[in-house]
């Protein structure tokens, strides 16, 4: 099940997935780390946050965050529990997120991949990205998707 972020209910559980999943990956310094890590109440206001669930009640299992810049979908942050990896939760989030994009207007799609994190980077390309240059101030890949809209007849 997919819905929006309730921050009551899913913020400890996005800042514990952010910290098991996503800083392990990142190269910033401890420091660096520190700032972003207290910025995210206020990084999770802008966008929009889609929360993995097993149901409408349940706490969160997975969570994507994006923005979207004129034409541009930009992937901000996607996590999944490990246990609940493998079960469409990341695929499902990204699907729903690519199309609320193009509701909106956006015909691409990019997400920043940390150098190390090889699963990002496959899970991504399985979806369509394409690595479209490295990033080596910040140690990451930037993967690139076209978004295409869906037309239903």
């Amino acid at each position: 099940m997919i819905r929006y972020r309730r921050p009551r209910q899913d913020d400890p559980v996005i800042y514990r997935l952010i910290e098991q999943e996503l800083v392990p990956h990142s190269h910033l310094s401890k420091g660096s780390l520190d700032a972003v890590i207290r910025e995210l109440p206020k990084r999770l206001t802008r966008g929009v946050t889609l929360i993995g669930s097993p149901n409408y009640e349940a706490d969160a299992v997975a969570f994507v965050h994006f923005m979207i810049h004129g034409d541009l979908l930009y992937i901000d942050m996607m996590a999944v529990a490990p246990a609940e990896q493998r079960k469409r939760y990341g695929k499902t989030l990204l699907s729903q997120a690519e199309s609320f994009a193009t509701s909106r207007g956006c015909n691409r799609a990019k997400v920043m991949v940390d150098k190390d994190n090889k699963r990002a980077k496959v899970f991504y390309k399985k979806l369509g990205y394409k690595t479209t240059r490295y990033v080596p101030i910040s140690l990451c890949y930037e993967m690139e998707k076209t978004l295409h809209t869906r037309f239903i007849h």
